[in-house]
């Protein structure tokens, strides 16, 4: 399965919960539990809505800096409707998962693998900011099949790196997503 091709409905999926976040849930604890939700939100805008443009666009990034409050700004939704949906657009592109890129700035990655990061930043950190929130990521069978085996490349590494935590066991029975969150270190039943 090309990653590509699911990479819009992966930003809509996360657009859709942050469009659900209310102002008095900026405050609220996540299955991160380094950040609230304000702080989730700013780096999913960040990581999905920046650096990830810059990185599929094969562009220097530096509109702004890790830590920027993008919900202090007016109309930081819709802005970040915007950014996602540009990141997905370029990301659908095959030429932007061709030779390397880089997501921070520094050093490159083959864009393969910093696309799947893009995709699982929507995926796994909206579905962080959905039970935060009391949402649903909404992903269809194809996006969630996307996000396994996108996970599953790079599930080891990450957690070497401590970008996952621990492998959560899920039921044999659990769908995909589900088992795409315990291998990338979350367990899909985490309530506030």
């Amino acid at each position: 399965m090309e990653l590509r091709n699911v990479m819009g409905r992966a930003a809509e999926a996360a657009v859709g919960v942050v469009r659900g976040v209310g102002a008095e849930q900026l405050g609220l604890a996540t299955p991160c539990p380094e950040l609230d939700v304000r702080g989730l939100v700013n780096h999913l805008i960040f990581w999905t809505g920046v650096q990830g443009y810059a990185a599929g666009a094969r562009q220097a990034p530096g509109e702004v800096a890790e830590g920027h409050d993008f919900t202090a700004e007016a109309g930081w939704v819709e802005a970040y409707a915007v950014r996602a949906k540009a990141t997905a657009d370029v990301w659908s592109a095959p030429e932007a998962w061709e030779g390397e890129a880089s997501l921070t700035g520094g050093g490159t990655l083959p864009a393969s693998f910093v696309g799947g990061i893009v995709l699982g930043e929507w995926l796994l950190h909206g579905w962080d900011l959905a039970a935060a929130t009391g949402q649903e990521l909404v992903v269809d069978d194809e996006v969630a099949a996307a996000l396994y085996d996108s996970v599953a490349v790079k599930a080891e590494m990450a957690r070497q790196h401590q970008v996952f935590g621990p492998e959560v066991p899920v039921p044999a029975d659990a769908s995909v997503f589900d088992r795409a969150l315990g291998l990338a270190g979350r367990d899909p039943s985490w309530k506030p």
